[in-house]
């Protein structure tokens, strides 16, 4: 068999060990979008979405799932994470509205936090629809993508 990373000798799955790896500071930006209606997004600005705060609670959400990614991810070790950002931005293009979210995640470890950036985006996009579906189910999640990354063996990389 093949000397690949996450496969024991009998060839199932195991997580990889990072025991011997140096800890480093790490870091991972993660990037999605939602889009809505002009409905949605006047309720959203408005802060009349009958289950609350949209993007607090979005951004509630997408803490919790940065924190929790290796109970999600079945080979994601479980990290201590030392910063978890979350930033949204409104694109309009006349009938079009988009909202930006961008994740920052840190830590200083052995290995990065790229799943945890990744699972924080999909996360916040997940929770913009759940509060926002009895308004409107036609919202598109769009795009999820790592931007950067920094730290570790593999070295730094920019989308």
């Amino acid at each position: 068999m093949p000397n690949f990373t996450h496969f024991n000798e009998q060839g199932r799955a195991k997580m990889v060990d990072i025991s011997e790896k140096t800890t480093t500071a790490r870091r991972a930006v993660a990037r999605t979008s939602v889009k809505v209606n002009e409905n949605v997004y006047d309720k959203i600005e408005a802060g009349d979405v009958a289950k609350g705060d949209v993007l607090a609670v979005a951004q509630v959400a997408g803490v919790m799932a940065a924190k929790n990614t290796s109970q999600w991810i079945p080979m994601c070790h479980p990290l201590s994470l030392t910063g978890v950002d979350i930033t949204f931005d409104w694109s309009i293009h006349e009938s079009d509205y988009e909202l930006n979210i961008e994740v920052t995640v840190k830590t200083k470890g052995k290995t990065g936090v790229e799943m945890e950036a990744l699972t924080a985006a999909s996360a916040t996009a997940l929770t913009v629809y759940d509060m926002c579906k009895a308004i409107d189910k036609s919202i598109v999640i769009g795009e999820t993508y790592l931007l950067e990354k920094t730290g570790g063996v593999s070295g730094n990389y920019k989308r």
